[in-house]
Formats: C-alpha cells, structure tokens, sequence
C-alpha cells in the first residue's frame, strides 16, 4: 500500500535532513512550522524509521533521538548502523560518531545491528 506524504512529514524529514545531530520530539516539535500533535510526531518518525530513513536511538535519559540516514543504501534496505553515538550532558546533543565499530560475540552468537551510546561533554561543552 502507498503511503500519502502529508506537509507534517516532508517537513519532519526536511528537519531531519538538515540537523547535524540526532533529535528528540521535543526538539523537532520545537522546529516545526506549525504545531502538530506529540503523537502524529512519534508516528512519522518510527514509520520513517521503518522505512529505513533515520535510525532510532534510544539515549540513556530514555528519550528516543532520530537521525537521518547518511550512508544507507535505501533501495537494497542496507543500513550501517553499526556505530556509537555521543550524548553531551550539557548541550543535550546527539550525534552519530562516524567510526565503524566491530564487537566481538561469544561463540554461537551472531550480530545484525548495535547500537551504542557514549555520555559525556562535546567539544563546545568540555
């Protein structure tokens, strides 16, 4: 089934696109042209996420953070989001960190994605 694209997505995923950094729902809330309703938000953004278009994060102060998809081959459904990302304590920022990273399992177990978290201060922060 196709999916009707309203103004309150392309404009989500514009937000999205632009940021440097990974975002909450209050933070895009906060974005946005106009106001659209916490759970239209939340909606969009896991069927985007879904899609293969941004990537959840789960922060460790329970917030869920989204990012847009950078290196992610959409149409073969790859994603490579096997990295950490970094929470500045102060700031509140989330950002992904570009360096791939290889986490070695226990014998019989195999990995499809990770995904980690790092708190501490940024570079404008520290």
């Amino acid at each position: 089934m196709k999916r009707r694209k309203t103004p309150s997505q392309e404009e989500i995923l514009m937000i999205l696109k632009d940021s440097d950094s990974a975002l909450n729902h209050e933070m895009l809330q906060s974005k946005l042209s106009k106001k659209v309703d916490r759970a239209t938000i939340y909606r969009v953004l896991n069927r985007f996420s879904d899609d293969g278009l941004v990537h959840k994060i789960i922060g460790d102060d329970g917030k869920q953070y989204f990012a847009f998809c950078l290196n992610c081959d959409k149409q073969k459904k790859e994603h490579t989001h096997n990295h950490f990302h970094f929470r500045c304590l102060t700031c509140g920022n989330v950002e992904c960190l570009k360096s791939e990273i290889n986490v070695s399992l226990p014998k019989g177990y195999t990995s499809e994605v990770f995904n980690g978290l790092i708190s501490g201060y940024c570079n404008d922060c520290s």
